[in-house]
């Protein structure tokens, strides 16, 4: 009887390991499952990646099923325990990218076209900030750098992705430069001697945003899927720090990160039972699966896969809200739906009235008194301008 093999899916080592879905038939997707020489099991055995999209996912375990025949022993193999083995133990090594390189890529005067939407959405200046404060790069073609840099400040690698810039959706025509890269991919390619990463360079990744942990120590962390999502919400939230996983399934060590901190995981509208179930597994962290997208999203929301960053940017058109409001504090705090995460319960906090006190002290609500020139009786619009924290804009003095 031929020795029984350990299947997993296959590691990331290029496009060449990444292969076409049977099911959606979308290239350079498909993760196939291999034993321990790398061999693989079956063309159709693996997983895509496109796991909203697509979903396909066919293990080992489901072929040997439908495939008795093809191996004997599936059922010892699929659940022998491996013997422990008596070895030395190496430390694997962290490889990074360069400081230099992720320097030459971040400049907040150059747009890619994900900033450019950024800046139509929240203005320049709000831009130029969180370009500094997530060190998100350029490349010559317009893409944006979601560089991941860890608690050290050591950069992992970078996502290279297109977006539209008049809708902020990501381009995914693969025809028009639609296909994400990586940092790390492209300078293993580099005809340039001082650029090209060695051979053996491996990718271990982080959560994106993970730098801030150290730089806002006291602050909690809101955990969403996309970098995007991450970087549009921490506009409209700035008093928590927003992470992104990179995608729906990376539920992972990553997250041991956020031990000691507490975090509400907003996963997108398609992906909160499953967030939900995993992280229910999750040990030593202290995270709430936010639902609030379960109860806000339409059936169109549903449809086209919407994130809280969608429904914030929409609410945010729809109210013609400002990003940006006195103190500082998100633009959606008291509004219907989009309360702030002490009014979720969260994180125990009680929802207030801002940082400026009492409502009918409030220093907007006694602007907004003296311009009307109204008397007392005005309980519910300082309870508004306080929950808000609203400024007048044009103030002048009568």
């Amino acid at each position: 009887m031929a020795e029984p093999h350990n299947y997993s899916l296959q590691c990331y080592s290029g496009p060449g390991s990444r292969h076409t879905c049977p099911a959606c038939g979308d290239k350079h997707c498909f993760s196939l499952y291999v034993d321990e020489n790398g061999d693989y099991l079956h063309e159709s055995v693996g997983r895509c990646n496109h796991e909203s999209r697509c979903g396909y996912h066919y293990t080992p375990k489901q072929f040997f099923a439908d495939h008795p025949s093809a191996c004997s022993d599936w059922k010892e193999n699929f659940f022998r325990v491996p013997q422990q083995t008596i070895k030395k133990t190496v430390k694997k090594q962290l490889w990074t990218i360069g400081a230099d390189i992720v320097k030459s890529t971040v400049n907040p005067a150059i747009d890619s076209d994900f900033t450019a939407f950024l800046t139509g959405l929240i203005g320049r200046k709000n831009t130029a900030k969180i370009v500094k404060e997530y060190h998100i790069g350029v490349t010559k073609s317009k893409d944006v750098i979601f560089y991941q840099l860890d608690t050290e400040g050591r950069c992992r690698t970078g996502k290279i992705m297109k977006y539209d810039r008049k809708t902020g959706h990501r381009v995914k025509d693969e025809k028009v430069g639609g296909k994400i890269t990586w940092v790390h991919s492209v300078l293993k390619q580099s005809r340039d001697p001082r650029l090209r990463l060695p051979e053996d360079w491996e990718l271990t990744q982080c959560l994106f945003g993970e730098h801030l942990l150290r730089q806002y120590p006291r602050k909690n962390v809101a955990l969403v899927e996309s970098e995007k999502t991450a970087v549009i919400c921490s506009l409209f939230w700035p008093e928590y720090i927003w992470l992104a996983t990179g995608g729906k399934s990376q539920l992972n060590d990553r997250l041991q990160v956020l031990r000691g901190r507490k975090v509400v995981a907003f996963p997108d509208v398609d992906g909160y039972l499953e967030w939900k179930e995993k992280l229910s597994r999750v040990r030593g962290l202290d995270i709430v699966v936010s639902d609030v997208l379960e109860k806000e999203s339409t059936f169109e929301d549903r449809a086209n896969h919407v994130d809280i960053a969608d429904l914030l940017i929409r609410q945010q058109r729809e109210e013609r809200v400002a990003v940006e409001v006195a103190g500082g504090r998100g633009g959606f705090e008291g509004f219907e739906g989009f309360e702030g995460f002490g009014k979720f319960g969260c994180f125990g906090e009680p929802g207030g009235f801002g940082e400026s006190g009492a409502p009918l002290t409030h220093p907007t609500f006694l602007k907004l008194k003296r311009l009307l020139g109204v008397g007392n009786n005005m309980e519910e619009v300082a309870l508004l301008v306080a929950g808000l924290d609203l400024e007048v804009v044009g103030w002048w003095k009568g």
